[in-house]
């Protein structure tokens, strides 16, 4: 009797059979040493489709949502390959003493595999292959300690999940839509993830359109060669600018505060696949999907670990490895040798076995990297090097503050030196580590508090611009976080677990939305076309559309991983959420969508004397916000108020008008979507006879006050 090995790809069945003996070739497999390792190649099965459980669901019609399958079933993929090779692993599987499920260490792998052995009726005990990466003493390592299959069993659950949750929701929404407002061959294509995907780019195009450039005005001045600004409010005429300057030139200029600080700056995080898909495409461009086959090319060569994992952490029983793993490291020996010559330090910020699952970062192995290809390289080496320099000490800075003044306008210049320059010594020569925004290294002279002389004042034009477009790299983070911004590494770990899609999945999902012709590229950014921007528009359920809530979904399918949820409960709520969509959606009033016939043109700033556009065009803007109180939509409330459409019991509103100022749909938005505006000037507080300056900020009760 035997024991078969299932492995997802040939090439790795290859480098199991030769570490297990398995030397001899078979059709579909190979033999030796009491082994058969054979292997699939991605997906062999997929749940049915709709026509598989009833005739009258393979046309689409309306009256016949929603499907909802009393259970789900699998069935083989309609392909010669697949259906040749699974004959060969159901004879193997059906007459061997044990199954060892050597498929990828994850929760799209773990569903293939067990697919495959359902499908093939097997009745042999199966253990668990579980490694990081594909080297040799990996897997040897792996095969003394094979795990029952049964502690996966919620991996599988979680799997098993998603894949019913995406074909409830795909399955019923894109005919429900199609139906009702496709027009002709039109497909709508929605998705548990791809739609709050979408919904994200065209709220940002729609922020984009409405964009009315300003020009602005800023007092500048140079004292000692250095330039200073003033730290007053953006002037909006060239008059008052003007005045400003006649102003500073009839006074000197004077030192007011000179302040150093010592500070530091943190190691950069070991790679996760979203770190490291928004780092290759910040670099090189490089798309999402482009990144991922990179990667799984380096890992499947046993050049890098184990890819598809979402943290940046490393399991604490690999601290003893890492300093043979930079040993080996030998086209980058200059840069490990400082780590070398001491030991290597056990740091919270690599090493955290709270912080790792199933698998830990994405690190080299240690093998050296030969037959390679250049886009292969170069994103070896940003894994080589980040994690290399994960084990610098931390860059040492200085930052000077210096503060002046004009006669009464204050002036401000800061600048940032390296004193030490630690980790960035592994990137020397390498502008791509430089953070969005960040200045080059600006040394200042020392300044003395209440020194005085003359100075050179000028005015600085400038205009105000649009939100920027989203790249995939930003694409990407902000489907990580649900679309909140967050650049803080900790607070980005903690929403992980309410990100939209998974890491192995989203570059999938923006690949799906290009052939889709939702969204289209120009250089690296990405725009709404005008069917993704109508699309959008044409769907009411802020359930589809919510990145927030999408991402609860998500964070429920882990849950499940986790075994803290159940798949009958994660089921019956997307039935449930089917059935009411299905109904919201047959009641709506008709409108139609076409494919556009071409992308709409790159939005362009408008003319200097453009009119600003009137209120009323902003108000569709508007409506596709929510009330933050209850999460229904909003509606204009005759000439008063924006308020809920739930008013009756939510009780929710923001007037047009607050202490003697109109609010402006920007406002509004400001309110909604960051609970506070920008400042807005002349606001008349009740007992006081002066206006005041200052921002409205929406309190935990709803309210509205001066922040």
């Amino acid at each position: 009797m035997m024991k078969v090995c299932i492995a997802e790809k040939p090439s790795v069945a290859r480098d199991i059979a030769e570490v297990l003996g398995a030397k001899q070739r078979k059709e579909g497999y190979y033999e030796g040493n009491g082994y058969q390792v054979t292997w699939t190649f991605g997906h062999f099965c997929t749940l049915k489709e709709p026509h598989d459980y009833f005739d009258q669901w393979k046309f689409w019609r309306l009256e016949d949502l929603p499907m909802i399958p009393s259970s789900f079933g699998i069935k083989l993929i309609e392909n010669n390959g697949v259906q040749k090779q699974f004959r060969i692993i159901e004879q193997l599987v059906q007459a061997c003493e044990e199954v060892i499920n050597c498929g990828d260490a994850g929760q799209e792998g773990e569903l293939i595999q067990r697919w495959v052995l359902l499908k093939a009726k097997c009745t042999a005990p199966v253990k668990r292959l579980w490694i990081s990466s594909l080297t040799e003493e990996a897997i040897r390592d792996g095969f003394q300690q094979l795990k029952d299959s049964t502690q996966y069993n919620n991996l599988y659950a979680a799997g098993s999940a998603r894949a019913i949750g995406d074909w409830l929701l795909g399955m019923n929404a894109t005919r429900l839509f199609t139906k009702k407002f496709g027009q002709g061959k039109v497909v709508l294509s929605i998705g548990r993830v791809q739609t709050p995907t979408l919904a994200m780019i065209v709220q940002r195009q729609k922020e984009i359109n409405a964009f009315v450039s300003e020009e602005y005005w800023e007092l500048k001045t140079i004292y000692r060669e250095t330039e200073f600004t003033a730290t007053i409010d953006r002037l909006r005429n060239l008059e008052k600018a003007n005045k400003g300057l006649s102003y500073l030139k009839e006074h000197p200029f004077e030192i007011t505060s000179f302040e150093k600080k010592d500070g530091k700056e943190g190691n950069p995080r070991l790679f996760d696949l979203t770190g490291l898909q928004v780092e290759a495409n910040k670099k090189y461009a490089y798309t999402a999907d482009d990144t991922l086959k990179h990667v799984q090319n380096l890992y499947e060569k046993k050049l890098v670990t184990y890819p598809r994992v979402d943290t940046t952490y490393l399991s604490e029983d690999l601290h003893p490895k890492i300093a043979g793993i930079l040993q080996d490291l030998t086209p980058y020996s200059a840069l490990t040798a400082p780590v070398l010559a001491n030991p290597v330090p056990k740091l919270k910020t690599v090493f955290d076995d709270k912080k790792v699952t199933d698998h830990h970062a994405i690190i080299p192995t240690g093998m050296h990297p030969g037959g390679i290809s250049l886009e292969e390289k170069r994103v070896y080496d940003l894994i080589a090097r980040r994690f290399i320099a994960a084990f610098y000490p931390e860059c040492k800075i200085a930052t000077t503050t210096v503060l002046g003044k004009v006669g009464q306008v204050p002036f401000k210049v800061t600048g940032k030196q390296i004193i030490e320059p630690g980790w960035k010594e592994v990137y020397a020569n390498d502008q791509s580590i430089k953070k969005e925004g960040e200045e080059e290294e600006k040394i200042l002279p020392l300044f003395v508090v209440g020194e005085s002389g003359p100075h050179e004042p000028r005015i600085h034009q400038g205009k105000t611009t649009p939100p920027k477009a989203f790249t995939e790299a930003t694409l990407l983070r902000a489907m990580e976080t649900a679309g909140k911004q967050v650049e803080d590494e900790e607070m980005r770990e903690l929403l992980k677990d309410n990100g939209i899609g998974r890491p192995s999945t989203r570059a999938n999902i923006i690949e799906t939305l290009f052939r889709r012709k939702y969204i289209e590229k120009k250089r690296k950014n990405i725009y709404a076309t005008q069917t993704g921007i109508d699309l959008i528009d044409t769907i009411e359920s802020e359930l589809l559309k919510s990145a927030e809530l999408t991402g609860n979904w998500e964070r429920k399918l882990r849950l499940i991983e986790k075994g803290e949820y159940t798949l009958d409960t994660f089921k019956q709520e997307l039935i449930q959420m089917v059935v009411e969509l299905t109904r919201d959606v047959k009641n709506n009033s008709h409108k139609t969508i076409t494919i556009a016939p071409e992308p709409p043109p790159e939005p362009v700033a408008p003319p200097k004397k453009a009119p600003k556009p009137k209120t009323p065009k902003k108000e569709t803007d508007i409506a596709t916000l929510t009330c933050p109180k209850c999460k229904t939509h909003l509606l204009k409330k005759g000439n008063t108020a924006y308020g809920c459409a739930n008013f009756n019991v939510c009780g929710f509103k923001i007037p047009f008008e607050i202490l003697g100022k109109q609010l402006t749909d920007k406002h509004v938005t400001d309110l909604l979507s960051k609970g506070k505006t920008g400042k807005i000037k002349g606001l008349q507080v009740p007992g006081s006879d002066t206006p005041v300056d200052g921002k409205l900020v929406m309190n935990s009760s709803f309210n509205l006050e001066i922040g």
